[in-house]
């Protein structure tokens, strides 16, 4: 197994971890950071998952910049990626840190874009991950971390950044989704 599929599988081997730290309401108290109170275990979650998911750059780039993409990595990566977001997404509003209605929104995109990719598959077309997925990802990871680490700093700027960023997370996962079926409408349309 090269050292692409590697991260990719260690993205996947901390969403336990990460998800242990969010969910035991451990004792060790909160710390106050910025103007915002922080469970403990909620910063070292938050950590943890800026960790898993900062690996989904890193693997890609070895990936390309050492000629080593697979067809393991080309499975494994998006799936990283979805396990990663659907856990932290369905913790957060286990948690009621996180608005179900937005949850649902964006996981019901991930399902009808992987269906997608899927019908594709199966004809033998690959559907490369566009500038606007990539950016909704970006989002999503962006407004579950600042859920995660209770707007800190812009608690104390008295901004609600973390509202922002599920706003905009929401809508940019819906503008990726769009543009994925009318770019691909060949694949269902036959």
């Amino acid at each position: 197994m090269n050292v692409p599929n590697q991260i990719t599988i260690s993205r996947i081997l901390l969403i336990p971890v990460f998800m242990i730290f969010l969910l035991i309401p451990f004792t060790w108290g909160d710390v106050h950071l910025f103007g915002a109170n922080i469970p403990i275990h909620h910063l070292i979650a938050a950590i943890i998952f800026i960790i898993a998911a900062s690996t989904d750059w890193l693997d890609g780039y070895y990936a390309r910049k050492y000629n080593l993409v697979t067809n393991m990595g080309k499975f494994l990566d998006p799936l990283a990626d979805k396990l990663l977001v659907t856990a932290a997404f369905i913790s957060l509003v286990g948690l009621g840190l996180f608005p179900a209605w937005a949850a649902i929104i964006i996981l019901s995109r991930e399902f009808a874009v992987t269906g997608l990719r899927l019908v594709a598959s199966g004809e033998g077309n690959v559907i490369a991950a566009s500038i606007w997925g990539k950016w909704k990802t970006v989002s999503q990871i962006i407004a579950a971390s600042a859920v995660m680490l209770h707007n800190m700093i812009f608690e104390w700027l008295s901004i609600p950044f973390a509202s922002i960023m599920i706003y905009v997370a929401v809508f940019l996962t819906i503008l990726s989704g769009v543009d994925y079926f009318i770019k691909n409408k060949h694949v269902l349309i036959k």
